[in-house]
């Protein structure tokens, strides 16, 4: 293998990291939503009063706005990894659809979720007295309309896990778990029980993926700390503190 410089062996190293951490924080947050094993859609009040006092899902919610950006992280790697294997377009498009998905991903964890936080302060009586408000916030009212924009995080995904199968610049098993999953991660709210799933499946594909970059980045470490240990050793200093 190769030797990296220190700056690539990092980005390989946090590459990595993105890789695992991204679907482990997703299977936390999916996982501590209240009633899994009663999947039912839900309306904008029921999400809204399903958040308030939870707080254990409130900072579910805020490392998930945190984890937007490892995915944008994991669909710039894409986009290279693509690039190599002559799916170039793909990995570009698609990356780029799945990026302004995260983007939107962490407004919307902001508006929905975070907002909910700040609300639970308030006195109980308060807090109903609020509920017009934070029901025009939960139906996406006025420039929350933008929020469906979400979707795009799916499908941008989903356009470079097929164009990864057609290349096969993974192996077959994870790209094809990571299209099944992306697409299984984008059900409504309510039907938690689906995204942990997904969110499972997505781990099985990609935290192998992410000890794989960091295992390539130690090995090309240890040819690189070798080199450096040969040519001090040849140095007329070094000889001489031997001697």
């Amino acid at each position: 293998m190769k030797t990296l410089s220190t700056l690539e062996q990092t980005k390989r190293v946090g590459t990595g990291l993105a890789f695992i951490l991204f679907p482990l924080i997703f299977v936390f947050a999916f996982a501590v939503h209240p009633d899994l094993l009663h999947p039912r859609l839900l309306g904008p009040a029921e999400l809204a009063l399903r958040a308030h006092g939870n707080d254990l899902l409130q900072f579910a919610h805020a490392l998930v706005t945190l984890n937007t950006g490892l995915l944008v992280v994991a669909a710039l790697h894409l986009m290279g990894v693509l690039e190599r294997h002559s799916s170039g377009w793909a990995g570009y498009v698609g990356g780029a659809i799945a990026i302004v998905g995260a983007l939107i991903l962490a407004a919307d964890k902001g508006a929905l979720c975070l907002t909910m936080s700040a609300l639970d302060a308030l006195p109980e009586s308060v807090f109903a007295q609020t509920l017009p408000g934070v029901l025009a916030i939960f139906m996406k009212q006025g420039w929350l309309v933008l929020l469906w924009g979400i979707v795009c995080l799916p499908i941008g995904f989903a356009v470079q896990a097929v164009a990864l199968l057609k290349t096969r610049a993974l192996p077959r098993w994870q790209g094809g778990l990571f299209l099944i999953a992306i697409l299984l991660i984008a059900v409504p709210d309510g039907l938690e029980i689906v995204n942990l799933s997904a969110s499972v499946v997505m781990a099985v594909a990609f935290v192998p993926y992410g000890l794989q970059l960091i295992a390539q980045a130690v090995q090309a470490a240890a040819p690189s700390a070798g080199a450096l240990g040969s040519r001090l050793a040849e140095t007329p200093s070094f000889q001489e503190a031997r001697d």
